[in-house]
């Protein structure tokens, strides 16, 4: 099956997959619908590759799915208190490649999913970059650029069975004295501050309060609450040019 340059608007789920496979979803513009832009559950093997998904209710939900392919797709402006650019439910063995994440509540949020390469993705202007949930695990994060978000991850827990390789971090501010381009020092994405909202959602209004600075600086000085090993460990220097 092939889907290919429509324009969609106005409806509860734009584009809604059960049960299909072996299908591609091309260049399509699936903007203003009541609930996702994009919505698929049991449809394996499929590739959503140059669509565009924008100002969406919830944004674009991938469940119970694996060998999903999405490349150079833009996900924009999904904001709401349950909004994402893409929520991935036991999703496995699939691949999330060259998209662009941009002014979303939260870019992917990640629950129960394992295998997924997330490769040279742009993260730009969201809430929060990327939420991964303790239940995912063997997933790979690398060569992404993350800039401009309120918070690069979100965990709700301290076991961490993922990796994040050689992204660029906006807030990193470590050194190169090799001039290698990687920070010679690793770089914890998760902030104290992100894992109290975790728990306690109504602390977001101390957002940019002194207090809210403090508790990170301390916890980078003496990290106890934020997974440790959550880390990248040659963050790059420079952003990619994807």
């Amino acid at each position: 099956m092939f889907i290919i340059g429509n324009n969609i608007t106005g409806h509860r789920d734009g584009i809604y997959f059960e049960f299909v496979t072996n299908s591609m979803i091309l260049r399509n513009v699936s903007t203003k619908n009541i609930r996702y832009g994009l919505h698929f559950m049991f449809s394996d093997n499929d590739a959503y590759i140059s669509n565009v998904f924008k100002n969406n209710g919830s944004g674009v939900a991938v469940m119970y799915t694996h060998g999903v392919k999405m490349f150079n797709n833009f996900f924009e402006d999904n904001w709401g208190d349950a909004a994402y650019g893409i929520l991935l439910k036991d999703i496995s063995d699939s691949y999330i490649q060259g998209n662009h994440f941009v002014r979303n509540t939260v870019g992917i949020h990640m629950e129960g999913s394992s295998r997924i390469q997330l490769y040279k993705n742009q993260f730009l202007h969201n809430g929060w970059a990327l939420k991964i949930q303790a239940s995912c695990d063997d997933n790979v994060v690398a060569k992404n650029n993350f800039m401009g978000n309120t918070f690069d991850i979100g965990t709700n827990g301290a076991l961490v069975l993922n990796k994040f390789n050689g992204n660029y971090w906006d807030k990193y501010e470590g050194y190169d004295l090799n001039r290698d381009k990687k920070g010679d020092v690793p770089y914890h994405p998760v902030s104290l501050y992100s894992m109290i909202i975790e728990n306690m959602p109504p602390a977001l209004m101390f957002f940019r309060s002194l207090i809210v600075s403090l508790l990170d600086k301390s916890e980078k000085i003496f990290p106890q609450i934020t997974p440790e090993d959550l880390k990248d460990e040659f963050p790059l220097m420079s952003p990619l040019p994807l």
